[in-house]
């Protein structure tokens, strides 16, 4: 937990989404509460599932252009491409590196980075002839952080560059990764974020992951991008919300429940705060029964809190993402709403792994 003027500030955000590309989209499409699933094309789509949450009409080459995209893969063009709107470099990601590049850390959640980047060049080592012809090029996407490498090397982003994979809270453990690295003074401001890409790869190990769980909903994709700023940095009447502390532990069998009861009760002790300060709650809602259990416990442990944010059902099971996506959905909410300032807001996310997470907002 940070101290201090120390304390982290989100300063601003962005997100590729279902809803479309950039803050604007995702904020009208929270209004709306409008489902984003559609048909899949099947020429273009070749997985097990007909209807999924995509970002619309997004092509790598289509939104950040030819140069230097012809062997980037879908994962790393979201996240590019989300980086690029927060920086605000006009409406093309991609104009330039940002000045004080220097002093900016990104922090990037993902599951695998693109399983169908991994499986492409795998596929290619036994198919393509002697001695093993395969794109030497496409080799960087199979590595977990290369969407981050990306982005630092478009938008010359030269502080520490981390990629986490932690399933559904990646987000949130990229946010507590970020902050410590402005406790430490690693940096001046930090990107945060995850990203989840559809493909057909992805698309097949889901499908095979979920075969005794009929209930799962449409799979989704996008990024969501925060920037977090040191406190002492923020002026008291600037900012998004103040981060007072992400908590995470890892559960067995029996199930999520207690687990997340602890978390939650650990991150409002450890910010002095009350049940009752909350103002919003945003579950991870996965499908099965870690989703219920976590639904019961913010149920009984937050039964005042006026705002219940969950996104599966609009824009699909993000995965990795899908805790990122949470966090933006809270700040959407909170601009419309001014009386929110100085209220909390609680973001937790399960997975049937037995992950467990939780982030403790202020809204300023």
């Amino acid at each position: 937990m940070a101290v201090g003027g120390l304390t982290p500030v989100i300063s601003g955000w962005s997100a590729v989404s279902p809803y479309g590309i950039g803050r604007d989209a995702f904020v009208e499409g929270v209004r709306s509460g409008r489902s984003t699933a559609t048909a899949l094309d099947g020429e273009a789509w070749h997985g097990p599932g007909e209807r999924a949450c995509l970002v619309p009409g997004f092509t790598v080459r289509d939104v950040l252009g030819r140069k230097g995209t012809r062997s980037m893969d879908r994962v790393t063009g979201l996240a590019v491409t989300a980086v690029g709107r927060l920086l605000g470099e006009g409406p093309q990601a991609g104009a330039g590196p940002v000045p004080d590049g220097a002093d900016v850390g990104l922090v990037l959640g993902t599951n695998t980075g693109s399983a169908q980047s991994m499986m492409d060049f795998t596929r290619d080592t036994f198919t393509e002839e002697k001695p093993y012809h395969v794109d030497p090029s496409r080799f960087p996407n199979t590595v977990m952080n290369c969407a981050a490498g990306q982005c630092a090397i478009w938008y010359g982003l030269k502080g520490p560059n981390a990629t986490v994979a932690a399933g559904r809270s990646s987000g949130l453990q990229a946010l507590n990764y970020g902050r410590r690295l402005l406790v430490s003074g690693r940096a001046r401001s930090v990107l945060c974020g995850a990203v989840e890409e559809y493909s057909d790869a992805r698309s097949w190990l889901e499908h095979h992951a979920r075969r005794d769980n009929d209930s799962a909903g449409v799979l989704g994709e996008g990024c969501a991008i925060v920037r977090m700023l040191p406190g002492d940095s923020v002026s008291d009447d600037e900012g998004l919300a103040e981060l007072l502390t992400v908590e995470s532990a890892v559960t067995g069998p029996q199930g999520v429940a207690g687990t997340l009861t602890r978390c939650v009760e650990r991150a409002l002790a450890r910010a002095d705060a009350a049940a009752d300060e909350v103002w919003a709650v945003a579950p991870s809602a996965p499908a099965g029964r870690p989703g219920a259990e976590e639904r019961d416990v913010l149920t009984r442990l937050f039964p005042t809190a006026e705002e219940w944010l969950s996104q599966p059902e609009l824009i699909g099971d993000t995965s990795a993402a899908s805790a990122a996506f949470q966090l933006v959905a809270v700040l959407a909410a909170a601009q419309d709403v001014p009386a929110t300032a100085g209220r909390l807001a609680v973001i937790t996310s399960v997975d049937g792994d037995g992950s467990v997470a939780c982030a403790l907002l202020r809204l300023r």
